[in-house]
């Protein structure tokens, strides 16, 4: 089989099927995301940023793979729930809610508003919703207007070490694409060049080759826990972002330099004793702070196979193509569950199954999907371009 096959199959007869089956709340809308190895719901409390991560999913297989109405009444179940229950009066997006939608944890980031705007964006799309589509454009617009200070009071920055993270640049070079049909062209390409510089001049490190999770804000790093931290997985990540940006700008500079920086963080994080690639790293080497640092995560193997796959497709790098094959195999034979569906999502170092779920606080549908998604159109047009 080859690997679009293999992709489009397991995204449409596994992944998706998965989700259909065992997620969706039809009582009170939405969508449970705690789900153990065989889909049992374990806990009905909704995280926000979930519920607009799998509201986006069905809205973009319905815009990008067949006009099912299945998976867009999933989705309307999803935006639905967001309109009614995900914000507070100022439009700031929950963390978590009730099955029934009453609030449990505060607006203390705007990933959640992030993810809500993505879901409406796909939707209004979708359906030809007018309402949903202005949702997407001012949550958008919220989210600039918090961009220096995305956590509000309940960020751990100070003045006396003012860090600037890296998670946002990373998300606003995607989010902007996503919106592109809800946004004026030239706000497009303002936050495009905005992500642009952030991601490949500030936090991309010239000396190492790799993305920094923090730095201050004239981009030197700090000698601290935070200052040396590194999130290989975030940093591969936003390379298929840049990318996705290359390639509609034509910049094969930029293309060149993502994918040499995909090649830098894997040299740097892969565990050569038990395989994969390690959760967080110290740049120094000393002991990272976050105890889960040497866990192996499925988001981390799955979006590195996509930033993998994109670098294939536009260079036709041996050493892309070589990193490949390592990442595949040992994805596909630690996490996928072809007994029970879906993928695990975290394993310890030696690579045994640490959490049995399929979906909890942290993992949902997205990432599973939209990796299948991204690596088998990925591998079309590189199958394509070999069978010329």
């Amino acid at each position: 089989m080859n690997f679009s096959t293999l992709y489009k199959n397991t995204l449409l007869e596994d992944v998706v099927p998965f989700w259909e089956k065992h997620a969706i709340d039809y009582d009170n809308g939405g969508y449970f995301t705690c789900l153990d190895t065989k889909g049992n719901v374990y806990d009905t409390d909704k995280f926000i940023w979930l519920q607009g991560r799998q509201a986006w999913t069905f809205s973009m297989l319905y815009n990008k793979v067949e006009k099912n109405e299945k998976w867009l009444a999933i989705a309307k179940n999803g935006i639905d729930f967001l309109r009614k229950y995900g914000m507070n009066e100022k439009g700031d997006f929950y963390f978590s809610v009730t099955k029934e939608g009453k609030p449990l944890v505060q607006a203390y980031n705007i990933f959640s508003d992030c993810f809500a705007a993505m879901a409406f964006s796909q939707y209004a799309i979708a359906s030809g919703n007018e309402e949903v589509k202005e949702l997407a454009k001012k949550t958008y617009f919220n989210i600039l207007s918090r961009i220096d200070n995305p956590k509000g009071k309940y960020e751990k920055n100070t003045d006396t070490r003012p860090l600037v993270g890296f998670s946002l640049p990373m998300i606003l070079s995607n989010l902007v694409l996503e919106l592109e049909a809800v946004l004026d062209a030239d706000e497009v390409e303002k936050t495009i060049d905005y992500s642009i510089q952030q991601v490949m001049e500030v936090f991309l490190d010239k000396k190492s080759g790799l993305i920094f999770e923090n730095v201050l804000p004239n981009g030197e790093h700090h000698d601290s826990f935070n200052g040396r931290l590194l999130n290989p997985g975030h940093g591969i990540e936003a390379m298929w972002f840049m990318i996705d940006i290359g390639v509609r700008k034509n910049d094969k500079a930029l293309i060149n330099k993502a994918t040499q920086t995909i090649l830098n963080i894997l040299e740097y994080s892969w565990d050569e004793k038990y395989g994969g690639i390690y959760y967080f790293m110290d740049s120094k080497g000393h002991p990272p702070q976050q105890l889960e640092w040497d866990q192996k995560l499925w988001w981390v193997h799955l979006e590195t196979l996509v930033a993998l796959a994109k670098a294939y497709e536009q260079t036709q790098n041996p050493d892309i193509l070589k990193w490949y094959h390592k990442v595949h195999d040992y994805a596909w034979s630690h996490f996928s569950d072809p007994e029970n569906g879906e993928w695990f999502g975290y394993l310890n170092r030696q690579g045994e199954v640490l959490l049995n779920l399929k979906g909890g606080k942290w993992k949902g549908c997205f990432h599973v999907p939209r990796a299948m998604y991204q690596c088998w159109k990925a591998f079309e047009k590189i199958e394509a371009k070999k069978n010329n």
